[in-house]
């Protein structure tokens, strides 16, 4: 049976369902466990992603699919099953990240470029045969009006890099999550996040074309248009899903199945209330549903901090957290709920 592009990529962004994004670098999980005071060993890795996998009721009810690391599609868990097929047991499809990170762009500091491109075409043929149906790459575009930062050339360089990634993905039988995020550590306005953005997208969108990327089969994960961290302001929800849809009626084709949101940073609920202020105002032509990270993870791992013991009161607080942003996908979480847990 052949699998199309575009049944994966709709499954991805099913009603309600969103990514668990589990595919935090060596270095980036270490600094989660050192919070916790856990030794980042390959086996604790393993427990604590294999915790959430076996969440049964957040794994087939909330969530679509995971993004795993390389270390972590490769390894058993507790019991010798393979991680992938426990993820694909509770109806859930596994994916990877195969860029290698952001790099400084030479010539124009400030700016990264994200590498990775090397050898992808061949691994990602051993990725598809270890089970990833979906993969991930991330550029990295960051706001420093100052320094002129992003520069024309990180954008063109950044967007043209992701259009290489998700042909070879899609020639792969693997859907590319085109990954352009606006990092939202900066000093700057809301406005500035929109122009940049938009800057961006349009960018990509020319390149996804120009490369001859279907966009049936493919995800866009992008950042929320939102006031920079050292900025000062908070925006409401309401503001950031105006805007945010705004851009995307502006500059994502409709072709697009599915928009799915990067936490990129945000606490918690503020990423689950973000979520569902945007998904309050539609409709809208794409799915619009999350990839978070540390928004989904954060409670978890504190609740299990590396003791078998507690391994349920871990698999609840992920449940919990799955679930608001099921609901925040759907439009219908309200602040309450989270008191109710």
């Amino acid at each position: 049976m052949s699998e199309r592009l575009e049944d994966i990529a709709a499954a991805i962004v099913a009603d309600g369902k969103g990514l668990l994004a589990a595919d935090e670098s060596s270095g980036t999980i270490k600094k989660r466990f050192d919070v916790i005071g856990v030794e980042s060993t390959a086996d604790n890795r393993r427990d604590y992603r294999e915790m959430m996998f076996r969440s049964k009721e957040a794994m087939t009810k909330y969530i679509s699919g995971v993004i795993l690391y390389d270390e972590t599609i490769r390894q058993n868990a507790a019991d010798g099953t393979p991680l992938v097929d426990i993820i694909k047991a509770a109806g859930a499809i596994p994916g990877i990240k195969v860029d290698a990170g952001a790099k400084p762009l030479a010539g124009f500091p400030g700016d990264t470029i994200t590498e990775g491109l090397d050898g992808l075409r061949e691994r990602l043929a051993d990725y598809y045969k270890l089970g990833a149906r979906f993969a991930k790459w991330r550029a990295v575009i960051d706001i420093d009006t100052v320094r002129g930062v992003p520069s024309a050339n990180s954008i063109a360089s950044n967007t043209h890099t992701l259009a290489r990634y998700a042909a070879l993905c899609q020639e792969a039988g693997i859907v590319p999550i085109v990954e352009p995020e606006v990092l939202m550590d900066g000093a700057h306005s809301i406005d500035v996040c929109y122009d940049v953005s938009k800057a961006t997208l349009v960018k990509l969108y020319d390149e996804l074309y120009a490369a001859r990327v279907v966009l049936e089969g493919s995800i866009l994960k992008p950042n929320m248009v939102i006031s920079g961290k050292k900025s000062g302001r908070t925006d409401s929800p309401e503001e950031i899903a105006e805007k945010t849809i705004k851009l995307f009626r502006e500059v994502v084709p409709a072709a697009v199945p599915g928009i799915a949101f990067l936490s990129g940073g945000q606490e918690d609920e503020e990423a689950t209330a973000n979520l569902n202020a945007i998904n309050a105002i539609g409709p809208h032509p794409w799915k619009l549903t999350f990839s978070y990270g540390r928004a989904l993870q954060a409670a978890p791992q504190k609740a299990w901090s590396g003791k078998a013991s507690n391994v349920a009161a871990g698999q609840a607080a992920f449940t919990h957290r799955a679930h608001m942003n099921h609901l925040a996908a759907l439009g219908k979480w309200q602040p309450a709920l989270e008191k109710a847990a």
